[in-house]
């Protein structure tokens, strides 16, 4: 009897000898045998469902080889899906035409051996007209777009000039940002408030239409570095598909903001907490005759100039009509005045083509965050061998013992600053943040509120601890650190010490080497999540 590797391997030929795969693939100029088996190896994977580990001599064109035989199968594949719904349909129609004959002789009532026999049938045709429908749909959009972003190319070269005027007029929508109110953590009162559990990362309301619209079947391709990105979707550019393909490019924040008064902060962290804020409602105060504040009422609309539904429907239109890399996306939000990074993000149910980095498909939070849905659609990792690095660096955080000092030193000249004007539950917290951050110092050999001399850590000893020595050891094993990461994030604590750090300039910790750090608000909101990270692998 043949063993059940045998029967697999058996299994696996017949599937290979069943599959069709073409002869000719499209391409830019004539490939070589090398190109033509790269293609053939990648559709028949994406053909059987099979995970797929090419490789390929430097020079021999991997790229332009991804592009045309991933791209062949999916439109091939689209095609056949759009001629079986088709057929179902027609043939379901001839048949409703000749279903008065050939009744048979059953002893059961005509209309039940009909509900019987044809129900599934009746189904499985509704959904296929519903599918075609959306299909129809899809072009025609496809078109529209396409056809307008041709008559407003021209456009938007002659208004050029005119909304470099008024993007500079819209940069710094905050205005005074030397207001003390500014520097103060909102009020932060209870954990179970629904205020404060409400989603940092929605914002107006292209976020409902959005989670509405279906996702088609599309190409996930990661690469490691923007550069590679870009390099990889002037590609497709070069491609025979470059017309008839929806690309979208995804980056972060630092590298598709377009708001002046945000790309200034420069640390990711700070940008990243910058953008949710300007996201959120503006509140303004009201005072009484005593001037006491009384109340807090939300205004309408967002404050960053860039995130409104109308140019952000605008800008999705213009990237589904045209293949465009990150810097070109870039471009293009600076001249419709819509945001870059939140347009491609919108753009991704309609994208059969999307670009991404390795951390935001492998980092569970981010992917989710950006609407990626991995069932049923194809991923592509190029130079996967950096993969095992990635994950490791997605997964760890490097922080020293001086920057914990720093932190100690600015929070706890912030609190001094503000106390009277903190609510109890802030105070509570801080002093919390207080105690971990003194106790790291400690763990760590240096000695909070000292000198900054001695608040550093000379050792070069390396140790290796286990979760409990750690938390035993540095004497935080009964904080709620979980409960501290979630105030950090929802209180945004650490742009506001930024900011105060930026207006006071109160004396910093140096490092080893006798520079100083910059970002203070940043290690304080590393510290936290590395420590709540810590704990979750528990």
């Amino acid at each position: 009897m043949a063993s059940s590797k045998e029967k697999a391997l058996n299994v696996t030929a017949s599937q290979d000898a069943e599959c069709s795969v073409p002869d000719e693939f499209p391409f830019p100029f004539p490939p070589y045998d090398i190109q033509v088996d790269f293609m053939k190896s990648l559709y028949r994977a994406l053909e059987l469902g099979k995970i797929g580990i090419l490789e390929s001599p430097t020079g021999t064109g991997k790229s332009m080889s991804l592009i045309c035989g991933s791209l062949t199968w999916l439109l091939e594949h689209e095609q056949k899906k759009e001629k079986e719904l088709l057929e179902l349909v027609r043939s379901s129609e001839e048949a409703a035409g000749g279903s008065g004959t050939d009744r048979g002789t059953a002893l059961e009532p005509d209309w039940m051996r009909d509900y019987e026999q044809n129900f599934e049938q009746e189904e499985k045709v509704r959904n296929a007209k519903v599918e075609l429908e959306k299909r129809n749909n899809r072009k025609e959009k496809l078109r529209v777009f396409r056809t307008k972003a041709k008559k407003n190319r021209r456009v938007l070269h002659d208004v050029d000039g005119n909304d470099r005027h008024g993007n500079e007029a819209t940069q710094n929508p905050e205005g005074d940002d030397d207001d003390d109110d500014k520097l103060l953590v909102a009020d932060y009162r209870s954990d179970d408030d629904t205020e404060s559990r409400r989603c940092s990362d929605s914002g107006g309301d292209a976020d409902d239409d959005d989670s509405s619209e279906e996702h088609v079947l599309k190409i996930y391709y990661c690469s490691r570095t923007h550069s590679q990105l870009a390099q990889f979707v002037r590609e497709v550019r070069k491609s025979p598909f470059a017309d008839g393909t929806t690309v979208a490019s995804l980056g972060s924040r630092q590298n598709m903001c377009v708001n002046e008064a945000v790309r200034r902060l420069k640390a990711l962290s700070l940008i990243n907490d910058r953008c949710l804020e300007l996201q959120q409602k503006k509140k303004s105060t009201k005072k009484d005759e005593d001037g006491l504040t009384v109340k807090r009422k939300k205004s309408k609309g967002c404050s960053c100039p860039f995130y409104q539904y109308s140019s952000l429907q605008n800008y999705k239109e213009q990237l589904h009509a045209e293949v465009k890399d990150i810097e070109q996306l870039v471009e293009m939000g600076r001249k419709v005045k819509a945001c870059p990074y939140y347009g491609s993000r919108y753009s991704i149910p309609g994208a059969q083509l999307v670009a991404l980095p390795y951390n935001i498909l492998l980092h569970k939070s981010t992917r989710e965050a950006c609407g990626i849905k991995l069932l049923g659609n194809i991923v592509v990792i190029d130079e996967a061998h950096n993969l095992l690095e990635t994950i490791n660096n997605i997964h760890s955080i490097e922080v020293t013992g001086a920057q914990f000092a720093c932190a100690h030193s600015q929070l706890l000249q912030y609190m001094h600053r503000y106390q009277s004007r903190l609510l109890a539950k802030n105070l509570l917290y801080i002093r919390q943040i207080l105690f971990i951050l003194q106790s790291l110092v400690k763990f760590l050999g240096g000695s909070p509120g000292c000198a900054t001399d001695a608040a550093c850590v000379d050792k070069s000893e390396s140790r290796l601890v286990t979760l409990n020595t750690f938390l035993f050891e540095s004497k935080i094993d009964h904080m709620n650190l979980f409960k501290l990461n979630d105030y950090v994030r929802k209180s945004q604590i650490a742009r506001k010490l930024h900011g105060y750090a930026e207006k006071y300039r109160p004396p910093a910790v140096p490092r080893r080497d006798g520079n100083v750090s910059s970002t203070i608000g940043g290690t304080l909101l590393t510290a936290c999540c590395s420590l709540t990270w810590f704990v979750e692998c528990r």
